[in-house]
């Protein structure tokens, strides 16, 4: 008889735990981001021979957005707009990728997503790649994390890959860190994420009726590529389709997770990529689908990404295709909105676009500004129109109607791309003179 109290006991309790999480006002959000992940990687934007039915389910319950960028066409300057919602040249972080023999990195006076999570106590973890900085003062338990696990910087930037292909590039091992420690030099790049899937789950698993902010940033599909066993000769797309089709893998087992324990609900999952393909390397790259260009270019190849949404069920928009222009620069300050948070008091370049998304009603987009790789204002984007600026010559492309990039109408429109032009170098202008100093070391 006392046996059948406590079971009756247990459930109870089980049902209330249940009940509680359902019933939780808060919304947890989980940061998926990979890296030089093309357009075309994913099954649901047209890849034909990469399996990724998680992804592809995803964007069937959520939203996939057609038409969504990133502010930089190679890794540092682009993370640091997703975690601040402003242009890189705004943080002085425009000028490339911090390598390792660099000695800056994010301002820590930056007001970064984790720290507005963090400031509204909320649980906050980054696992993966960081690369804003690898010193101490620019590490992620110094802007606004509690838990860091992954690479300061990308996992070809070490002495044994460069020393694969005879280049010497690299002094150092690539570091395997553990909040500011490094616990491991040159760690098995196979099984990269997987641990970094595994760390992920725990935390949710630790923390499922608390609230949290994840940031979770695979080190691939930059090169160089790795699989572990289980997805190892997977793929009929080779190597590459394996480390696709492994990360689809691990998104799922993400939203499973937050599905087992009642809060997928009141969860906002993003999925996206840092930049396009890295197509010189042709078969170890991935695909641009039908975008021009790829990573380190200004085309539409390299900034224009895939990005599919699980919103919380009590802001959820119609699920299925959404073709607005929005960009990272956005995503700091919709989450703000959409989780009460406090907004950033330094000035940013994103806007909340929660509203539209909900209510389907999209306002006039804003001017979206495309800077190269070495932080050049290259673009101009205007509604359907872009302009783009090379030293050599000027295009001007109907994105609505040529999303290849193939048909120059600047004959056709000259006053047209006078006018963007003119937007650009005062947009330029403008930023120059309100730049903040990235961090350093004697700050």
């Amino acid at each position: 008889m006392k046996m059948y109290h406590l079971f009756s006991i247990a459930i109870l309790l089980n049902l209330i735990s249940c009940t509680h999480k359902q019933e939780q006002d808060h919304i947890n959000v989980i940061l998926i981001y990979a890296d030089d992940m093309g357009y075309g990687d994913l099954a649901c934007y047209g890849n034909p021979t990469i399996k990724t039915p998680f992804l592809d389910q995803m964007a069937v319950e959520g939203v996939k957005y057609s038409q969504f960028y990133v502010t930089s066409p190679v890794c540092s300057p682009s993370r640091s707009s997703l975690l601040s919602g402003s242009y890189p040249k705004r943080l002085d972080l425009h000028k490339h990728v911090i390598f390792p023999q660099y000695l800056y990195g994010i301002n820590p006076d930056e007001e970064l997503l984790p720290e507005l999570f963090k400031a509204a106590g909320y649980n906050t973890a980054c696992y993966g790649k960081w690369h804003l900085g690898h010193q101490t003062p620019f590490l992620p338990l110094q802007n606004g994390f509690d838990e860091y696990y992954g690479l300061p910087f990308s996992n070809d930037m070490s002495k044994s890959e460069q020393n694969k292909r005879g280049n010497m590039r690299y002094p150092h091992y690539l570091p395997l860190m553990e909040g500011n420690d490094t616990i491991e030099l040159d760690p098995d790049q196979r099984y990269f994420t997987k641990n970094l899937t595994e760390r992920c789950i725990s935390f949710i698993e630790l923390h499922s009726d608390e609230p949290f902010f994840i940031y979770l940033a695979h080190p691939m599909p930059h090169i160089p590529i790795y699989a572990s066993d289980s997805f190892a000769g997977q793929s009929r797309r080779g190597l590459y389709g394996d480390v696709i089709e492994e990360i689809d893998w691990s998104t799922g087992q993400i939203l499973q997770t937050l599905k087992e324990n009642r809060i997928l609900d009141n969860s906002f999952v993003f999925f996206s990529s840092d930049n396009g393909p890295w197509l010189p390397h042709k078969t170890r790259g991935g695909s641009a689908g039908p975008l021009r260009g790829g990573k380190g270019t200004t085309w539409e190849g390299g900034m224009r990404e895939p990005c599919i949404i699980h919103w919380p069920e009590s802001n959820k928009p119609e699920s299925g295709v959404n073709q607005t222009v929005w960009s990272t620069l956005d995503i700091l300050p919709t989450i703000v909105e959409l989780c009460g948070l406090q907004s950033p008091k330094l000035k940013i370049d994103g806007q909340s676009r929660l509203s539209e998304f909900i209510s389907g009603e999209a306002p006039e987009n804003p001017p979206f500004y495309y800077y190269s790789s070495r932080g050049l204002l290259e673009g101009i984007r205007v509604n359907e129109w872009k302009f783009k600026h090379l030293p050599d010559t000027s295009f001007l492309f109907n994105l609505e109607e040529d999303i290849s990039e193939q048909y120059n109408l600047i004959k056709q429109y000259p006053l047209l791309a006078d006018s963007l032009n003119s937007l650009l170098l005062e947009f330029d202008h403008e930023i120059s003179l309100e730049m903040r100093q990235h961090g350093t070391l004697d700050q």
